[in-house]
């Protein structure tokens, strides 16, 4: 459900709304208010700041205090946000504020973001950030519990482009939840031929092209990986390419998503406390589908292709065993000696596929490895590709979304360590250190020689197993969707 948002140049301090939001700093004496909030600080007797400060308020980033009115105001409550020390806000500090403020806020209300807004930059992070803390996932909730979020937002600022700036906050931020949506769904109401059809509704729905391969198609055309993985399942794989296209394009990018709709280790079977958030192994096809949900929206001067790459991964009679070998689609073959390490599998098949569309750039999207958390933590994900110039490219556009992503190298010598006795390639190294630096090198082997090429291993940012913050929720994130858009973005403005 999506969340009414609009845009006015009115006083704060004179909106009939049900909230406002205000930011504040931490100044050497104690709360200081931000641009945006000084008409609500004035109605005050002796200023909203010094309310604030008798609250313990110190103006921290995120940190929020609910202050009654007491009728100076039309509003009956003022929502005041910590921006940190004054000076030049960045919009990602202006985004996280707006979603930490609105994660406070509960029942049907009409809340106006008074945050920093200055520019159209501005209002597009403080609108993307509400919406995104707006965020509620409440499909298995009944009763009272049921949709407790803001029912419509307005975001106060005069500058120029805002309209057009809080327009593309709305495209972005209901993409992201889509993704958020999918990620949270049960694993048993979101199979393999769910996730399929919801991709065919959303290309329906917004003008994408779209067509989907079944576990017979995937057979007969030779994806080993695929079928290899999926066939443990009663539940059968599927491969979806969606493409959206433009007159004015002269470039292609191919992005692909891991759809692991459930993992559970498969035969290679995961213990029991590392097998509850599974349901997010499919977040880089959550990433792909909600990406070109997006761009089909925003209408860059691009061509973008996207494959999601979809199996359950079920330790059925059928399943595939460790040392079995796959021959993959392309020809290769692999040795599956750990069928834990199943994403690589699927994500190869549709790596090799992607080069028939002759893209400029491809750019894979995965949670997959639990290497990444020990290396990255829990909210930073890791870029690797064959081109330094293109990995430090992609980080900087994931900088550009407002998420946090860090370049990792690809060492030769891990691929070593990837030698089988009887195939092209095992799906596992022989030893543990560098697990996520041997996946992508794995990855590598299916991407042919200059052809640009990123991995995005997004296996902790994907799904928050802790408190919420800022504007990121308990469970899926929506983790790329935002860095995969400005991706095509910026292929479209060079």
């Amino acid at each position: 459900m999506s969340t009414p948002l609009s845009v006015t140049s009115e006083s704060p301090s004179s909106l009939d709304v049900d909230a406002v939001v205000v930011g504040y700093h931490s100044g050497s004496d104690g709360p200081e208010p931000a641009s945006g909030a000084r008409d609500v600080d004035a109605a005050f007797p002796g200023g909203l700041a010094a309310t604030l400060a008798l609250l313990g308020a110190r103006g921290a980033a995120e940190e929020v205090r609910t202050v009654p009115a007491q009728g100076v105001l039309k509003t009956p409550v003022v929502v005041a946000v910590g921006l940190g020390p004054a000076g030049e806000i960045g919009t990602a500090a202006i985004a996280r504020a707006a979603g930490a403020a609105l994660r406070t806020v509960e029942g049907k209300a009409r809340v106006a973001v008074a945050l920093p807004a200055e520019s159209a930059e501005q209002v597009e992070a403080a609108a993307t950030g509400a919406l995104l803390g707006n965020y509620a996932f409440d499909r298995y909730r009944t009763g009272d519990d049921v949709d407790k979020r803001a029912q419509a937002l307005l975001v106060v600022s005069a500058a120029d482009g805002a309209d057009d700036a809080a327009a593309r906050a709305v495209i972005v931020a209901e993409s992201v939840n889509l993704a958020r949506d999918l990620v949270n769904t049960a694993p048993a109401d979101l199979h393999p031929e769910d996730l399929a059809g919801i991709a065919e509704e959303v290309a329906r729905d917004h003008g994408l092209q779209v067509e989907t391969l079944d576990e017979q198609a995937l057979a007969d055309a030779g994806y080993g990986g695929i079928v290899g993985v999926g066939q443990g399942s009663a539940n059968p794989p599927r491969l979806v390419r969606l493409s959206y296209s433009h007159p004015d394009a002269t470039s292609t990018i191919a992005f692909i998503g891991k759809g692991i709709t459930f993992d559970s280790g498969g035969l290679s079977l995961k213990p029991a406390g590392a097998m509850d958030w599974m349901k997010a192994d499919m977040g880089g096809a959550a990433a792909v589908l909600s990406a070109l949900r997006a761009i089909a929206g925003l209408r860059p001067a691009v061509n973008v292709v996207g494959y999601l790459a979809i199996a359950e991964n079920m330790p059925g009679g059928g399943a595939q065993r460790p040392s079995d070998v796959l021959t993959m689609y392309g020809g290769k073959t692999v040795e599956v000696l750990n069928t834990d390490a199943e994403g690589r599998l699927v994500m190869a098949d549709a790596l090799v596929r992607a080069h028939e569309d002759g893209p400029d750039l491809i750019v894979d999207v995965a949670t997959l490895t639990g290497a990444q958390l020990v290396a990255l933590g829990t909210r930073v994900f890791a870029v690797m590709a064959n081109d330094d110039g293109v990995r430090d490219s992609v980080a900087a556009a994931a900088a550009e979304a407002g998420e946090d992503a860090w370049p990792m190298p690809l060492p030769e010598e891990l691929r070593k360590g990837l030698d089988s006795a009887v195939a092209d390639i095992a799906n596992v190294a022989g030893e543990r250190w560098g697990g996520m630096l041997s996946a992508g090198v794995f990855l590598k082997e299916f991407i042919e020689d200059g052809v640009d090429w990123a991995h995005l291993d997004i296996a902790g940012p994907a799904f928050n197993q802790g408190g919420a913050h800022g504007y990121t929720p308990k469970g899926g994130t929506g983790s790329a969707t935002r860095t995969l858009v400005r991706i095509a973005e910026r292929a479209a403005q060079n």
